[in-house]
């Protein structure tokens, strides 16, 4: 970003701003319940400067959905150069480092509950988040089986499976007990075995791709004992 002129790289800054500050805002209040005033007053801004960079409440909450899902397809979007288990890998631990957090927690409880009286939330969370992540994950894997190193039919099947694996039963603990989240280990017990169930029903060499994965998740887990240490 450096290279940028300063007034492109303020601008950044500034929007990182917004997007952080509405991310807050609308885990706190729910999406019905949250204003561009809120918003504004969040980032320090003032409401015309806030205008400026979103028109309105729905194209702010398009943006701040967007560019988590952008954070989740990281792996997908510039791999890493490892190999298609690394990227697999990496996204299961960017996922879940990112749909975990307390404060994205918040706002999907918050949508959940607000979605009978006003469908509208519910179709604006599930097309900026994730319908665009099903389909940067179905790119993804569509690639890896014209490179002949993943096997199937439906593409958006392969995808939900890998999503539904790697996390679906811990979230959706932490989802309606929030006074008991799954620890790492425990999260980490599901998505590796997610992988690995993956794998072995869609790679074209499991045997050789199990194997990495072996390697991926040990040395991941030695390198949590030692951040921990």
């Amino acid at each position: 970003m450096n290279s940028l002129p300063r007034r492109q790289q303020n601008r950044i800054i500034r929007e990182r701003r917004i997007l952080d500050a509405a991310l807050k805002v609308f885990a706190e209040t729910g999406y019905s319940g949250a204003t561009m005033d809120m918003v504004a007053i969040e980032a320090g801004l003032s409401k015309p400067t806030l205008y400026q960079y979103f028109e309105s409440k729905e194209a702010l909450f398009s943006a701040m959905m967007i560019g988590e899902r952008d954070q989740m397809l990281e792996f997908f979007q510039h791999p890493s150069g490892k190999g298609m288990v690394a990227d697999l890998h990496g996204f299961a631990w960017d996922y879940a480092d990112t749909v975990m957090r307390p404060d994205l927690l918040s706002l999907a409880r918050l949508i959940i509950g607000e979605v009978q009286r006003f469908p509208e939330i519910g179709r604006a969370y599930q097309e900026s988040g994730p319908d665009r992540l099903l389909r940067g994950i179905m790119d993804y894997l569509e690639g890896r089986r014209g490179a002949g190193e993943l096997v199937f039919d439906d593409a958006e099947l392969a995808a939900q499976d890998l999503w539904g694996l790697i996390l679906s039963a811990p979230r959706t603990q932490a989802l309606y007990m929030p006074d008991s989240p799954p620890s790492r280990s425990g999260i980490a017990r599901y998505l590796n075995n997610g992988l690995r169930i993956f794998l072995k029903a869609y790679s074209t060499q499991p045997e050789a791709d199990l194997a990495k994965l072996e390697a991926l998740i040990t040395a991941h887990s030695l390198q949590q004992v030692e951040h921990d240490d």
